[in-house]
């Protein structure tokens, strides 16, 4: 029986139209443009300059913090400038510009497509090793994957949890992975389960994936303690604190952290990153996307240096739609509108979705009927018409007290809202003012 979180969730369209699209290695952009911020926390420090040339996999950017990662060169060629460059948003964020010239790679880097099977590296090494190559968390949050794995002082885990459940709609880059290196990402897991100490893991995958599910079953067959646990289709299936949820029936208290319930979760396209860092020494250079829209003559999963232009992506290879009207970085529920395609891609970009006119349409918003399908539609037993109440009047006191917080801003209240309130919009700004009053508080 497929298993589920315990409150809330929608059930949306789920268009996997590039389900089939096997992973194609996308070309190396002319011009690579490759951020320090590409991790949660402070931008990593450039490490090269102006006329230096530099191969692929050569570390150019350092931490500058201990919430912060490395960050390697993608391409081989010379470095052109060291400056700022707008990312998706129109913000400009220093980048280290590297024209590109062949493909060569760092020698210590291990190319061949055999897969390694035997682990050598004892825990603290292959935390090191993650580290120097700067994987972080591909779900999204972009997370540095060297901290996830070292619980803080007084915190144990018990189990490593894999996602695999890919709940947004349009997406497949996960899909395919788990398809097509299925061994890698069952490796990563069990480099993560030794780095963390446990002998539990789980891999969680939504029930619309058998093919996956088989896979990945097959995969894990040889390696005690792995088990796929399959997941009900229902969004937001992969948010971290549903998965756990799901997975092992605990819940993460309010203002808690994802390992005060003894669980560590990390996303299927990480493991393989893991496995790449800590058996081939392979930074984390590039990331499959998936290149879809109902609008697209046909949908593609690309395997993209990290770096490369979106315009040239979605040049690729008829160009973009006269009738696409949006593009969005992500997936329709929680992905960020593309301001600028000429941005370049990032570790974490999972996707790029293009949406009609009639797609991106609102429905006019009209009065809350005070029906409480937002209330039951919530994963974290919110109270979504009474947050929207308290924001348009600038409560925030009273937003605090009804946990504003922990709002993980899936979209689900907006989704089956049928007065076509902006909820989320309004949740998401009165949040962020309450966190930041709440961090200018004096610690006590």
């Amino acid at each position: 029986m497929s298993k589920t979180f315990r409150m809330g969730g929608v059930h949306p369209n789920d268009r996997k139209i590039s389900n089939d699209c096997a992973i194609e290695v996308f070309p190396l952009p002319r011009r690579a443009y490759i951020s320090m911020a590409q991790h949660l926390g402070a931008p990593a420090t450039p490490a090269v300059n102006v006329g230096d040339k530099v191969k692929t996999g050569q570390l150019i950017g350092t931490p500058s913090g201990f919430m912060s990662a490395n960050v390697h060169s993608s391409v081989s060629g010379t470095v052109a400038a060291v400056e700022p460059v707008a990312d998706l948003a129109g913000n400009k964020v220093m980048s280290i510009v590297i024209d590109v010239e062949g493909d060569e790679w760092m020698p210590e880097i291990d190319r061949t497509p055999d897969i390694v099977r035997e682990i050598t590296l004892d825990g603290p090494a292959i935390i090191s090793r993650i580290k120097d190559c700067g994987v972080v968390g591909l779900g999204g949050a972009s997370f540095p994957t060297h901290i996830k794995l070292s619980p803080p002082p007084g915190k144990t885990a018990d189990c490593l949890i894999i996602n695999g459940a890919e709940c947004e709609p349009y997406l497949t880059s996960d899909y395919r992975i788990m398809m097509e290196r299925p061994e890698e990402i069952v490796l990563g897991a069990v480099i993560m389960m030794k780095a963390l100490n446990v002998t539990r893991g789980y891999i969680g995958i939504e029930d619309n994936k058998p093919a996956a599910i088989e896979s990945m079953r097959n995969a894990a067959s040889g390696y005690p303690g792995i088990e796929v646990v399959v997941l009900r289709k229902k969004y937001p299936q992969g948010g971290e604190k549903q998965l756990i949820n799901a997975v092992t029936g605990r819940s993460v208290p309010s203002m808690g952290l994802p390992i005060d319930t003894g669980a560590v979760v990390q996303n299927a396209a990480t493991a393989l990153a893991v496995y790449e860092a800590v058996q081939k020494n392979k930074p984390l250079i590039d990331n499959t996307i998936t290149v879809t829209g109902q609008c697209l003559p046909e949908s593609h999963n690309w395997l993209v240096r990290v770096g490369t232009p979106y315009s040239e992506i979605l040049g690729a290879p008829d160009g973009i739609p006269e009738n696409a009207a949006k593009i969005i970085s992500g997936g329709p529920m929680m992905g960020k509108a593309v301001a600028n395609i000429n941005a370049p891609t990032v570790k974490a970009n999972g996707a790029l979705l293009l949406l009609t006119e009639e797609q991106t349409r609102r429905m006019k918003s009209s009065n809350c009927i005070r029906c409480g399908k937002c209330v039951d539609a919530c994963p974290m037993g919110l109270e979504p018409y009474l947050l929207n109440k308290l924001s348009g009047a600038g409560k925030m006191d009273e937003l605090e007290e009804h946990n504003v917080y922990d709002c993980i801003e899936c979209g689900c209240c907006m989704f089956t809202c049928p007065a076509g309130i902006p909820l989320l919009d309004h949740i998401r700004q009165a949040k962020g003012e309450v966190i930041r009053i709440m961090r200018s508080r004096p610690k006590k």
